[in-house]
This record gives structure tokens, sequence and C-alpha cells, in this order.
């Protein structure tokens, strides 16, 4: 089994059907797009000497090219490993050393930004569109490389509690089972209909470029290669019955334009990477109709662990409806999904404990964690660190996260990382970061500091330091931070201090 083979076929029987566009305008039919991906398979293979298994990374902003990198990458055998190019470059540097790169496609900007920080083993930095990336495509296709179901595909990082990255090592069968359940049960798709990449092509938007592989629908980027609603609506009439996925707060400034469009040309609107308010649920309901659909997952079960379908979160006739959309819906058929105490035995509906997982969307483990594998993977269980509760008709409500993870605009934001950097400055003696409820991103970073360092040298440590959107956008001075007996840093307390102060500057 070989993703690529979706592709391969796609452009042998239908050449001509459309597959890549770049805003309005068609780039590339499947047939081209195929034959691009072969050439840079065979590239990767003759002239920098990849043998199948060895780590590709890609640090692009989103592209047309994206797409035939990630197919050229799998088609050679090889393994990719895609990572946000809005992260720092010595963010990025590490996940490249770590996945053991030798090779790095890249963006014109960020290639700079990799190579000031030269990751030791990577070899080479091609800039996507260069004179070296063209260089590619003038090789002869390569043949497809056969891989195993259990091979590794995607190596995606994702970050912990550590401050450290982790690679989940996703295989050929994760992906596919993955895209399967997405045709299945919350986006079915025929062909020449549309995935409408404007959430970065590296995580979740990116997660869905194979089902629309498999249904040889058209993958279509935004020319400011982002999001910007004006846009976003201006494609949905070149290209009706077009999906997005997008994070809450995306969905949210879509529903705010002003600008008119025609809902009958949004095929689903799919949301996930954080929680959405039900008001804001019902807000889009009543713009655009019954187009939105939710799912939860994470990066060690991409999208996959529970969805809420579309005819679900329109059934406002529903005696339980508004309890359903503050739910993240019923599990994924491909999959078992159970909340569990500490000892990992199943709750009853109604009460509360951690969420886990197994199924065939579930990653193989850690890239060369063993000890985080043997925790995480458990028993044959994804241990999702998230808490949550079914109720008695098995949809589930999350209650919490574990981790302390900050969701801000769709994206993971680990306190850790960000404490470790502000730490740096020698006037402060102690940090702990929350996050702190906000009505258009979700969360915010605030950071509760000891020591007396001036704001301006805090800011500038993270962005020398870290990716923008981690810089903590509060500072809050206090004397000592709250502990229990054990000498823990009680963020639980943290959280009601900053409730008191929000009630108190409003």
């Amino acid at each position: 089994m070989n993703l690529a083979e979706w592709l391969y076929r796609a452009g042998r029987s239908h050449g001509g059907r459309p597959a890549i566009a770049l805003g309005a305008d068609l780039v590339f039919d499947y047939g081209t797009l195929a034959g691009r991906a072969a050439r840079i398979a065979a590239a990767l293979k003759d002239r920098f000497g990849l043998v199948p298994g060895d780590r590709v990374a890609i640090t692009a902003k989103n592209c047309v090219e994206y797409v035939e990198i990630l197919y050229g990458i799998w088609h050679g055998g090889f393994v990719a490993v895609p990572a946000n190019a809005k992260l720092h470059g010595a963010e990025l540097a590490w996940i490249i050393e770590n996945a053991g790169a030798r090779i790095c496609f890249a963006s014109a900007g960020v290639d700079d930004e990799i190579a000031a920080e030269r990751p030791d083993g990577l070899e080479h930095i091609l800039t996507i569109g260069g004179a070296d990336y063209r260089a590619l495509l003038a090789a002869e296709p390569g043949a497809l490389v056969a891989r195993a179901a259990d091979d590794i595909a995607w190596l995606f990082y994702t970050s912990g509690t550590t401050g450290r990255p982790k690679g989940a090592m996703l295989s050929h069968k994760n992906l596919a089972a993955m895209s399967l359940a997405y045709l299945a049960e919350v986006d079915p798709t025929r062909p020449g209909e549309a995935i409408l990449h404007a959430a970065p092509m590296s995580h979740g938007s990116g997660m869905y470029i194979m089902a629309h592989i498999c249904r040889m629908g058209v993958q279509v980027i935004p020319q400011s290669a982002g999001f910007d609603p004006e846009e976003i609506f201006r494609l949905y009439a070149a290209w009706p019955q077009t999906s997005m996925f997008a994070a809450p707060t995306m969905v949210k400034r879509l529903v705010e334009c002003s600008a008119d469009v025609d809902p009958a040309l949004i095929r689903t609107i799919v949301y996930g990477g954080g929680p959405m308010y039900v008001e804001d649920a019902l807000a889009t309901l009543d713009r655009f109709g019954p187009r939105l659909a939710q799912i939860y997952g994470q990066g060690e079960s991409p999208m996959t662990i529970t969805t809420l379908r579309k005819d679900e979160i329109a059934d406002t006739g529903h005696p339980r409806h508004l309890e359903r959309l503050g739910s993240a819906g019923t599990a994924f058929s491909v999959v078992d999904v159970i909340v569990a105490d500490d000892d990992d035995r199943p709750l009853p509906p109604g009460e509360a404990g951690e969420i886990l997982v197994r199924g065939d969307t579930v990653m193989a483990g850690y890239w060369q964690k063993p000890d985080a594998n043997a925790a995480t993977l458990r028993g044959g269980w994804l241990h999702t660190g998230d808490v949550g509760a079914f109720d008695d008709d098995g949809y589930l409500t999350l209650k919490d996260r574990s981790k302390d993870v900050i969701i801000s605009g769709g994206t993971n934001i680990y306190p850790r990382e960000v404490e470790e950097v502000l730490l740096m400055n020698e006037r402060v003696s102690e940090v702990s970061v929350i996050g702190r409820p906000d009505p258009e991103w979700g969360e915010v970073i605030v950071a509760y500091v000891v020591g007396d360092a001036p704001e301006s040298e805090l800011d500038r440590l993270c962005l020398d330091r870290i990716a923008r959107f981690k810089r903590p956008k509060d500072y809050i001075f206090l004397d000592a931070l709250p502990k229990n007996n054990y000498g823990k840093v009680l963020k639980t307390e943290l959280r009601a201090l900053d409730r008191g102060r929000e009630g108190k500057e409003d």
C-alpha cells in the first residue's frame, strides 16, 4: 500500500481532470500532477541518493507545489516531514534534525531561516520555485515504489508538555483509513469537487489532501496563501461545492464577514482544532445553512476520533440539539473510543475520565521515543490526555485538557516551551503560562511572572526564540506563584486569579 497509488491511478485513467488551482485559475490536471510527482521522486533517488524510508522535510507556506512535493516523496517510498512554516527557524531546525531529514523543501524566506540554524544532517535545502527545484522536474519519471501498509508515510510533529515536539509516526494505512472515514462520515466528495486550503497544509487542511486525491477532487490554494474571508467567498463562486477545514476562529470570521456569498456554493465547512461556542455554531448555521461539520482528533489519531455530522448540527428540532452542539459528536466507525479511569477501565455515561482511542488511524508510536510510546500506547490504547464524558446516546463532551495545552486560533501552544524561553531572562525567577478565554481566538496566552524584567525584553526574547503566535499577549507580575505542598505550580489557581482580574478590568 502506497498513498501515491491514488494519484498514479488518477493520472493514468483520468489525466485530464482538474487537480490543482491557484485561486480561480487551474494550474495542473491529474496527468500533469502525477507526472511531476514521479519526476520529483526520481530526482530525490538519483541525484541525492535517497532510499525508501528516508525522511524529507517540507517547511512551506501553502502553495500549489505542496501537493506534488508530498506525493513525490511518497512516490519514491520516502517519508514526508511537514512542518509549520510559521515556526521559528530554530524550531524548524530542531524538527529537521530530530527526524534525520537530509533534504528540506522550503518556501523562499523560510529557507534562509533554516540555513541560519543549519541542522545537523541536513544536506540540501531546496527552495520551492528556485533553480534547483526546477531541475528536479527535468528528471525522467520514476517508478512507483511499493510500500507496506504499516510503513511510515508522514512524520507529524506535535508538541508535548516537555516543550519539545514529538514525531507521531503515521503510516500509509493510518492516512488511508483517515481519508476513507472522512469521505464516508464527514464529507462525501465527488470527482471535480474542491477542497480549499486556507489553513496550513502542514497540519489539518493538508490531512484532507489525500481524500480529495482519492476522489479526484481539486486542491484550491488561495492567492493570498492564507485566510481572507472575502477571498474565500470569491473562491466559493469560482469552485462551486467546495469544502474547507477551518479552526473555529476562522469560521467565526466567515460568519462576521459582510461580503455576500451564496451558501449553496459551499459543500462543507469542517471545523476542529478547538472548541466552538454553541452560540457561534448557531450563528454559522443561520448564515450558511446545513454545511457545518465537526471533527475531534489529534496528530496521534489524525482528524479521526469523533465527529458531529452536518445533519446532526442542522437538526434544530432535536430535543437535545443544543447539548449535541456542545459535544464533539460520536466515535468514527474506524476507531473504538472509551472514557476511562486511572486504571484504564471504561467509565459509564456521565462520568468524566481520560479519552482513549484504538483503531486503524492510531499512530504506530512516536519517532525515537520508546518511553513516551510505552506510556501513551499502553494496553493497546492511545491515551489522548484529554478529559471527557459520554452521554447516554454516545455523544462525547470534552471537559478539560490534562496536558494544559492552549488552543489559540486553532493552533496548539504548549505552556512549557514558552516558559522555558521566558526563563532565559536573568531577571525572571519563575514563570507560569496559561490560556485566557477569548471570544475571537478561543484562548490567548498569558504569562504570570516572578521577577522584574521589562515586558519589552520578554517580548524580544520570545520573538527571537519561538514563533510569533506563541508570544504572550499579557504579562502579570506576582511576588510568588501559587504552589501545592510538593512545590508544583497550581495553574488552576492562576486561572481563577486571571478570571478575577478580567472581572475587575471589565
